[in-house]
């Protein structure tokens, strides 16, 4: 029995749409109208005989068919770019010294940096990951080719490439006392989120005590996670057991941090694929928003 294809260009919208969760926001990441995201979905749902999405006026989701296909489709996705970048364009290859800070994509830089190995085998990675201060003194000493790293506020540095909400955080059974100082959980000096959290809380006039202080993003989140206080990072770090805090008039309405690119004009050879990869798959994450 001879089977329909299954046109790549069908398979990348499907992926938008699931990643994205709206047809409006995948036809920014194809960039398409979304009549025709629309239709090209409803092409896979004919060729396949399944329903991928369950569709309300007001939710979107995927349906078990959607989610099975949603794995067959990425890997697709991948195989066909891997052999379309092998041909157009000269392989990269040679050694990447990056820093990447701590704080940027937690919990899934490893799965994208193994799929960046695998894309670019000829790209060898040193990696130095650490505090966004740490990485910026490493890059301004020449010890890294490309860094990324969240944007101090002593001014610009590099090119932005993700903005990330910053939230209140605290353990999800965390009873907080308004008749007390607010206990915070902080990074020690320099550091940005120290200086936000404290800034936020003094325009409202809430009074607070460090109740612990950290040397590592890692030990903020389990003193957090253990109770001893709140903390201030992004979204992209609320987990199971932690909360966001929202009431407004005792935990302020916080900015957005923003994550730059050093080092595209030191090994644009080497930096330029990365960045691309970063920004094509990560353009679905809710945590962060993309900046064109």
């Amino acid at each position: 029995m001879r089977y329909p294809n299954l046109e790549i260009d069908l398979l990348r919208a499907f992926v938008a749409v699931a990643e994205t969760g709206s047809f409006t926001a995948a036809a920014e990441v194809v960039h398409r109208s979304q009549s025709a995201v629309s239709q090209k979905v409803l092409r896979l749902e004919e060729i396949l005989g399944r329903r991928v999405f369950e569709r309300t006026s007001r939710t979107l989701s995927l349906t078990p068919d959607g989610e099975r296909l949603l794995v067959a489709a990425r890997r697709m996705l991948e195989l066909n770019d891997t052999v379309v970048r092998a041909w157009r364009e000269p392989p990269a290859a040679g050694t990447l010294r990056l820093g990447v800070s701590e704080d940027f994509i937690p919990g899934q830089l490893p799965r994208l940096l193994a799929r960046f190995g695998r894309l670019y085998p000829g790209v060898h990675v040193d990696l130095m990951t650490g505090l966004s201060c740490t990485l910026i003194e490493a890059y301004e000493a020449g010890r890294l080719d490309a860094a990324i790293a969240k944007r101090s506020g002593t001014g610009p540095r590099g090119r932005v490439i993700w903005r990330e909400p910053l939230v209140w955080l605290a353990a999800a059974d965390y009873e907080v006392d308004f008749a007390r100082p607010a206990r915070l959980v902080m990074l020690a000096a320099p550091c940005s989120y120290r200086d936000t959290m404290i800034a936020a809380l003094d325009s409202v006039r809430r009074e607070w005590v460090a109740a612990c202080t950290a040397s590592s993003l890692m030990g903020v989140q389990a003193a957090v996670s253990g109770g001893l206080g709140v903390t201030l990072l992004g979204r992209a770090f609320l987990q199971e057991g932690l909360k966001v805090l929202r009431a407004p008039d005792l935990w302020p309405a916080l900015p957005m941090t923003e994550v730059t690119v050093m080092g595209e004009d030191r090994a644009p050879d080497l930096v330029r694929p990365l960045i691309t990869f970063l920004t094509e798959h990560l353009a679905g994450n809710d945590a962060l928003a993309l900046v064109a």
